[in-house]
């Protein structure tokens, strides 16, 4: 008897413990946080019109240095490669045939004033006999002739000194500009000037520089039409800066501004030459050297900065994604054709205020919630240290 109470009071409380357990409820299923997503404000500003093109440079004046006279070649006066001043001797040719041509003529000269004083003395003397009725017309008129002769001769004579003494002057070669003259063509020693101006060296005046460029004139008449429009302020010619970045790289440290710009378009390329004024105080930029350019043309007057991580691409063009008011994320077309630095300029497709999403664009999903964070440019990585010297 006492067994089979044991065993009855066992089951009940096995089934009262089942019983309880099938009244518990099921524990509910908790939704994950919406995940977090770094934001930056979208901003309309003025942004600088830029175009990226290439250039070359090349020297704003160029003179080729020429002997003007036949001769030697004796001497090579200034270091080739260096600047040198307008009127500079650079070269110098044997003076001494010209010399000898000038003395000559000169010698000419005293002739011919000597025969003009003795025929000018005759004829004074024929027209003072001629007042007094003992000489002949003829005779007169003749001694007349003679002494205008004798003074186109003077004069003939002087002109023939001066273009002797220029000649000889010629035997000094100067520098027509200045600038910076350029390698020897011919040696000492040569014989110069036969038959045609021999070239000697060449000086360019490289301070300040020109920058030669094309732009395509499909990109000209964009611009033109958005000025029309009033979305851009084009600014004067003049007043359009220029600016360089070496080969290597690195930006040239003083800007220049537009120069030049053809009127007519190259039938072949398709684009207009353009051309900016640079100054090369420190000679760095060289001619013919290949710059890329930074052409500033004016201002867009309402457009935005968006750094080039926000900026996602498809087939149908470039897209961002916002986070929204209601908390869920949303996708923007958007009109980006231009950088400036590491963002790109976009002109259409986003409103003031609007909460782009920078960083976590992995975790974004459009029609989702996602907690929107301000967003902070990542610091600098701090240069790795120094490794320890090695114990001896």
């Amino acid at each position: 008897m006492k067994l089979h109470s044991a065993l009855t009071c066992a089951g009940i409380t096995a089934l009262a413990a089942i019983a309880t357990g099938c009244g518990k409820s099921q524990p509910q299923q908790q939704t994950p946080p919406p995940p977090e997503v770094g934001v930056v404000a979208a901003k309309a500003q003025s942004v600088p019109l830029t175009e990226d093109l290439t250039g070359r440079l090349t020297a704003t004046r160029s003179a080729d240095v020429r002997a003007r006279v036949p001769g030697v070649l004796q001497k090579r006066v200034y270091t080739e490669g260096s600047d040198v001043k307008q009127g500079q001797v650079l070269f110098e040719i044997d003076p001494a045939p010209l010399r000898a041509t000038l003395n000559a003529q000169q010698a000419n000269l005293a002739s011919a004033q000597a025969t003009y004083t003795n025929n000018r003395v005759a004829a004074e003397r024929a027209r003072s006999v001629a007042s007094k009725g003992l000489l002949s017309k003829a005779d007169l008129d003749n001694a007349a002739a003679a002494e205008r002769t004798a003074a186109a001769a003077v004069k003939q004579a002087q002109a023939n000194v001066e273009a002797a003494k220029i000649n000889l002057g010629y035997t000094s070669v100067t520098a027509p500009i200045a600038g910076r003259a350029g390698q020897q063509q011919v040696t000492e020693g040569a014989l110069v000037g036969q038959g045609e101006a021999t070239l000697l060296t060449t000086v360019e005046q490289i301070d300040p520089i020109y920058v030669n460029f094309t732009q395509a004139v499909g990109q000209l008449d964009s611009l033109r039409a958005a000025a029309a429009a009033g979305s851009v302020d084009l600014a004067d010619q003049a007043k359009a800066k220029v600016e360089l970045l070496l080969p290597d790289g690195t930006p040239y440290s003083d800007p220049g501004t537009l120069d030049f710009s053809d009127q007519a378009v190259d039938a072949a390329t398709g684009a207009v030459s353009l051309r900016g004024i640079v100054p090369n105080p420190q000679h760095r930029l060289l001619p013919g050297q290949f710059v890329n350019v930074r052409l500033t043309l004016g201002d867009l007057k309402h457009a935005w900065l968006i750094s080039q991580r926000a900026v996602q691409r498809d087939t149908q063009g470039a897209f961002v994604m916002v986070v929204g008011a209601d908390g869920k994320v949303e996708q923007k077309r958007i009109k980006a054709d231009r950088l400036r630095g590491d963002s790109w300029i976009v002109t259409d497709g986003l409103a003031d205020g609007d909460q782009i999403i920078v960083s976590g664009l992995q975790k974004a999903k459009p029609g989702q919630p996602a907690k929107a964070t301000p967003w902070q440019p990542e610091p600098a990585k701090a240069a790795a240290p120094a490794q320890a010297t090695a114990a001896h």
